[in-house]
């Protein structure tokens, strides 16, 4: 997956398109990645000896990872590349500005 923990990412359809928000989960297995603020759902949480409060939570539900964009530094949506250094290192680069993310 191209997409990691702590990037800024675009929602590209569904409900929530257009919004924004930070990377909190990969889940490369099945594809998906959770992001803040982003597919919330309501859950009926019992009280339990960890929460003591139960009631309606809201919870943040994965999304799959073809319907996010990575924003690069100025603030649009881009695809992303991997080029590899002399030294042999590899780092992600936004396809649209060509810098580095």
């Amino acid at each position: 997956m191209r997409i990691r923990k702590g990037d800024r990412v675009r929602v590209l359809t569904g409900k929530d398109r257009g919004k924004e928000g930070e990377v909190i989960a990969v889940h490369p297995r099945t594809n998906q990645v959770t992001v803040e603020g982003v597919n919330v759902a309501k859950r009926h949480q019992k009280p339990t000896r960890a929460m003591q409060q139960g009631g309606i939570i809201d919870k943040v539900m994965p999304i799959d990872a073809s319907n996010v964009s990575l924003i690069d530094s100025d603030g649009r949506p881009t695809r992303t590349g991997y080029r590899v250094d002399a030294d042999g290192t590899k780092t992600r680069i936004a396809r649209r500005s060509g810098g580095e993310l």
